[in-house]
């Protein structure tokens, strides 16, 4: 028989092991295989509820974790600091202070976390206040902390100034300070540091390798490696990574077989460069003869295939896999969305027990993406969890669907809101059309205290341009010279079109001028605002400079050149670039080149041969060659082919009222009056989308908007009153 003490040491060993297990399963994501250990488990002491909230916790679980740790009879400062790094973990800053605040004792890392909390979420006077309220100043801990935040924030004058001022500096003090430089960058300032360090570790000499990879210089990084006096698998992984990334792949595998010791770590880092450079054979190769695989592992295979669009295979791979891991099912979840296979991603989204605001967040946006709103609302309302990247989703994906008022309505609900929320309002509002409410709206993101970026500037600007809005414009211009944007690719080219809509094409070419590296979209949109000015001429002479300088025209760039040679009746040309756009850069035409080359005819009165073009093209004519096609034979009074063009009008758009009206007029020029009051019929009985016409005007920083036959302007009787007066002023001039 075992005697007692036997019983009590097997007990704690078995314990050991199941705590253990609780804790590598939490930290690999298998949370149900720990919730069943922990269930199963006899004898429990304090580490085994621990280790079940830390669990809970690191798979999104907060509130279980919150339970299980409320029903602890007896609580030791380690359960009190695991439930704060919980929250801090599910980025829960009010609940974390708020157990702070009740805890009956505190340690050093108590007071770290709880800097640490502020610190992640921007909140660093918070941060410095408790960091003064410390009674142990003389710890390196908290100091470390803080100058962690400072550097994390770019507040890096208060990082320097902290720690030149710690009393006692330890090498997590000076490896936070090199942190500070190399993860933004600064490689001269950290070589500097570095050198000057006191003491250094491995996490120094990993610290300077990574900066380097990340910079980019993977020579200075490769030779730095090589001088690591005990490189350790985080060398190796990051000198692995460094060369994958930058498609060095046999470089990468070479290193591979040369590290003298390997984990899981380096074998996923390899496999994840072969999946980064779609060399998925490889990848399966090396998965295959792994020693030990975890959730990345699988998960990164999983990923591979779905990259390369081998969704069967992915599914066969998460099949296979022997425990359910959330990131592997969300990616194959994500594979489907990308291919539109919705029914199948929603059938693997409805069989995770457990899912995390990632895996909630795939789904919403695939519905979001194809379009299917309802779904994406239902989901959205049962998400428990919701972070800022959810209510944006569906504030994006209504937007895309045209339903601002909906779009509005999330963003109105929707608690703390962050640059993307905003932009995806603003441009929501700039992609229906709805130019005054999205400047509004720009207006409204700067009393919010939020700063716009190249997106807020590129949607303002378009509806500038939309509205005409010049004095807007030029406004926005300002703001974006002080924001330090004036240099931005994207920004510089939504400026040069603004400037061109409003009719000031010289501002559009400075514009031009002063971008430091122009692209194609530069180039096309200044061609088209000198086409659109009426500059013909000039326009064909920037894109032959264009083609000089080297850059390759695209579709767009025909259609501006096009349109310009168009209105600028230079049909030789016309059709020259017409046909060296097929022949010398290989541009299928497109129905708005048609359109191009039938006005370009069409004015010229070639009608002929604007016709058979229409006959002869490869594609189905739109409305807008067929319009093209009208406009030129009623200027040249061809009525057959004029009645032609606008029944096909009709048939393209049966629902839009000009057509009828034009119809009517054909009809009354060619003596058909029973045809004539047949159309109108149709007109007043509602058979035609009837839109009033509308005009605005830039007034006094204000964009006023007309509407025919609109009574309801507070100034008409005296808007009417002017207009008469200078109609007779014409007419007698």
């Amino acid at each position: 028989m075992k005697s007692r003490f036997e019983s009590i040491v097997q007990n704690g060993s078995l314990v050991f092991h199941q705590n253990l297990k609780i804790t590598q399963f939490g930290k690999r994501g298998r949370i149900e295989e720990a919730i069943k250990i922990f269930n199963q488990m006899t004898h429990r002491n304090i580490v085994t509820y621990n280790s079940m909230i830390s669990a809970y916790a690191k798979n999104g679980r907060i509130n279980d974790a919150r339970c299980l740790f409320d029903k602890m009879r007896f609580k030791n400062l380690v359960s009190w600091n695991t439930m704060i790094a919980g929250y801090l973990h599910n980025d829960k800053i009010e609940k974390a202070s708020e157990l702070f605040d009740n805890m009956p004792q505190r340690d050093l890392y108590s007071w770290a976390l709880m800097i640490t909390c502020y610190t992640s979420k921007g909140d660093l006077k918070k941060a410095r206040d408790l960091f003064n309220l410390v009674p142990d100043k003389g710890n390196p801990v908290c100091w470390n902390a803080m100058i962690a935040g400072y550097a994390k924030n770019r507040r890096f004058e208060d990082a320097r100034k902290l720690f030149d001022e710690m009393p006692v500096k330890d090498l997590v003090s000076w490896n936070s300070m090199l942190a500070r430089y190399t993860q933004n960058g600064e490689m001269c300032g950290a070589s500097t540091f570095f050198e000057k360090m006191a003491a250094k570790d491995v996490v120094s000499w990993n610290l300077m390798l990574d900066g380097f990879v990340e910079a980019g210089n993977l020579d200075l990084a490769w030779r730095f490696f090589q001088r690591i006096p005990n490189p350790n698998v985080v060398s190796w992984v990051t000198m692995l990574c460094g060369f994958a990334r930058n498609g060095q792949i046999s470089e990468a595998r070479r290193l591979f077989d040369q590290m003298p010791y390997g984990n899981v770590v380096s074998w996923n880092a390899m496999i994840a460069a072969y999946v980064q450079n779609c060399q998925i054979d490889e990848a399966i190769r090396l998965f295959t003869v792994m020693p030990e695989k975890n959730a990345v592992s699988w998960t990164t295979m999983i990923n591979g295939y779905v990259r390369v669009g081998k969704l069967d295979r992915a599914k066969e791979l998460l099949d296979r896999m022997p425990y359910k891991n959330v990131g592997a099912q969300t990616a194959m979840v994500s594979g489907y969305i990308q291919n539109g296979r919705m029914d199948e991603a929603s059938r693997i989204f409805n069989q995770i027990g457990t899912r995390d605001v990632v895996c909630w967040n795939t789904m919403i946006a695939g519905y979001a993406q194809w379009g299917r709103m309802d779904e994406a609302s239902n989901l959205f309302k049962k998400m428990l969890q919701k972070n800022i990247v959810s209510w944006n989703t569906m504030i994006a994906g209504y937007a895309h669907m045209g339903q601002m008022d909906k779009a509005l309505k999330i963003f109105e609900e929707m608690g703390k809101r962050n640059i993307v929320s905003w932009n995806s309002l603003i441009s929501g509002f700039t992609q229906n059309r709805l130019y005054e409410d999205a400047l509004k709206k720009f207006v409204l993101m700067g009393r919010d205290g939020k700063k716009p970026d190249q997106s807020t500037f590129g949607s303002g600007l378009c509806s500038c341009a939309s509205l005409a809005a010049l004095q807007v414009g030029e406004q926005l211009h300002q703001i974006i010279v002080k924001s330090g944007y004036v240099n931005d690719l994207f920004v510089g080219n939504a400026l040069i079109t603004m400037y061109a809509k409003c009719g000031r094409i010289l501002s559009s070419q400075c514009v031009f001028n002063e971008i430091d590296r122009i692209d194609v979209i530069s180039w096309n949109s200044l061609i088209a605002g000198y086409a659109l000015n009426g500059y013909g001429k000039v326009a064909v002479k920037l894109f032959e400079d264009m083609v000089v300088k080297g850059v390759a025209p695209d579709q767009v760039t025909f259609v501006g050149v096009l349109s310009a040679c168009s209105h600028a009746g230079l049909i030789d040309q016309g059709l020259k670039l017409f046909e060296s756009m097929t022949k010398e850069y290989s541009i299928d035409p497109s129905a708005e080149h048609y359109a191009c080359m039938v006005d370009l005819l069409g004015r010229a009165g070639r009608l002929e041969e604007a016709f058979q073009l229409v006959s002869k093209m490869k594609i189905e004519a739109n409305a807008g060659i067929w319009g093209a096609l009208l406009n030129a034979s009623r200027i040249h009074r061809n009525l057959d082919l004029a009645m032609l063009a606008v029944e096909k009008l009709l048939e393209i758009e049966p629902h839009k009222t000009s057509n009828y009206v034009l119809l009517s007029n054909m009809r009354a020029e060619a003596g058909r009056w029973d045809d004539v009051e047949r159309v109108r019929v149709i007109i007043k009985e509602g058979g035609a989308e009837q839109q009033p016409g509308f005009s605005w005007i830039e007034d006094k920083e204000q964009v006023c908007v007309f509407l025919s036959n609109d009574g309801s302007h507070p100034r008409t009787a005296e808007i009417c009153h002017t207009l008469k007066t200078l109609t007779a002023q014409m007419m007698h001039a």
